[in-house]
């Protein structure tokens, strides 16, 4: 099976996908600065650089694309039908350096919350997050 777009069609669409500064990371930054949370952001000197990082409550929060990193039973965890192998493959990095990066937080005495992409489209990650914060 073939692309159905030109290779440098495909370069710049996907060149566009942004790692940092995602509609769904602002969401999350602009709900805890409206409840008063002070945090930092892309620490690159803690593992797996986090999006939101709570420094006076030692805690983390990845805001994740459930395409990327693999949101299990969702229905934005989609492969791609060209290169399946290949992005399997990427997939499953991903994974793998996910898993890596939480527990390198953990034993550092960093508590760590994932809110996925989906959770954002459907809003219930405040509630999510509200049940992190009070347990920080």
């Amino acid at each position: 099976m073939t692309d159905i777009v030109s290779p440098e069609t495909r370069s710049r669409m996907m060149s566009g996908i942004r790692s940092k500064n995602t509609r769904p990371e602002i969401v999350v930054r602009k709900w805890l600065h409206a409840h008063g949370y002070r945090f930092r952001l892309h620490r690159n000197d803690l593992p797996g650089k986090p999006d939101i990082v709570l420094p006076r409550y030692h805690a983390v929060i990845f805001v994740h694309g459930c395409f990327w990193h693999r949101h299990e039973g969702c229905k934005y965890t989609t492969t791609p039908a060209t290169r399946t192998e290949w992005w399997l493959n990427k997939f499953q990095n991903n994974i793998k350096h996910d898993r890596v990066v939480l527990e390198e937080l953990q034993n550092l005495g960093w508590t760590a919350l994932i809110i996925w992409e989906c959770q954002i489209k459907n809003d219930s990650y405040v509630d999510i997050i509200e049940e992190f914060l009070e347990k920080i």
